[in-house]
């Protein structure tokens, strides 16, 4: 390419840097930026600190774990145990009477109590209250002796005989065990959850309950309970009479 005479430069040059100025007296020279990537100068070391608290964290803890199970260290309460409250009143006694009873025999008895409550002509997934109970408890079998009459024993001491008249036997009323009674299920409508939402209804655990002693005390009527009574009755005074001498000892039962 043709050049202009008396020009020693190329035609085309890149454009010059310009430095920056040097800084004036007295004045600080300017800190240099860091790069636009680096990070901070200060989170290296925020992160080895960290990392260091960390493992020492762990080491003390795994000291104390282990000083404890050789039992060096006392055990340590859990700070968020459960906790309860008994604010329960004195028990109020409140009467006393005199037992002249002489319980000759018992029985243990289990039901099934299954009782559903709901409307006609109404779907039971709205109105429907069905419970299944499984109710487990025990009927005595007893004689009482204070309804005994004047003449009631008869004594001959000649003859070591002795003749005892009682009245029947009777059942008492079935006692539930809570202990081991339960409730197998329980099934509520729609309508019937959102009023027990607003109020309880403890009469229908009631009505279960004594459907199950109803039924538990009709069972021993018909399960030879009260049989059983007149025999061990008869037993327990002629083993008792025997031992004050009479050999022969009968005991009379009044027609219930």
């Amino acid at each position: 390419m043709a050049q202009s005479p008396g020009v020693d430069e190329p035609t085309r040059e890149y454009p010059a840097v310009e430095e920056p100025a040097p800084p004036s007296a007295g004045q600080p020279p300017a800190a240099e930026a860091p790069p636009a990537d680096a990070p901070p100068r200060g989170m290296g070391a925020f992160a080895r600190v960290l990392i260091f608290t960390g493992v020492v964290f762990a080491l003390i803890v795994a000291m104390c774990l282990g000083l404890r199970a050789i039992n060096v260290l006392p055990g340590f309460d859990n700070p968020f145990s459960d906790k309860t409250t008994d604010r329960s009143q004195p028990v109020l006694l409140q009467s006393m009477r005199d037992l002249s009873r002489y319980v000759a025999a018992d029985g243990n008895f289990q039901v099934i109590v299954d009782l559903q409550e709901n409307k006609d002509n109404v779907p039971d997934f709205l109105l429907n209250k069905r419970t299944l109970f499984v109710g487990a408890g025990t009927v005595e079998a007893y004689v009482d002796f204070g309804q005994l009459s004047t003449g009631a024993l008869s004594l001959d001491e000649a003859n070591h005989t002795a003749t005892i008249k009682l009245p029947p036997p009777q059942l008492g009323q079935a006692a539930l065990d809570m202990q081991r009674s339960y409730v197998v299920a329980e099934e509520r409508g729609l309508l019937n959850r959102i009023g027990d939402a607003f109020s309880s209804n403890p009469d229908q655990q009631q009505r279960v309950y004594q459907s199950a002693q109803q039924r538990i005390t009709e069972a021993a009527r018909s399960s030879g309970l009260e049989q059983r009574a007149r025999d061990n009755t008869e037993k327990m005074l002629q083993s008792l009479f025997g031992r004050l001498g009479y050999t022969t000892v009968t005991v009379e039962f009044a027609s219930p």
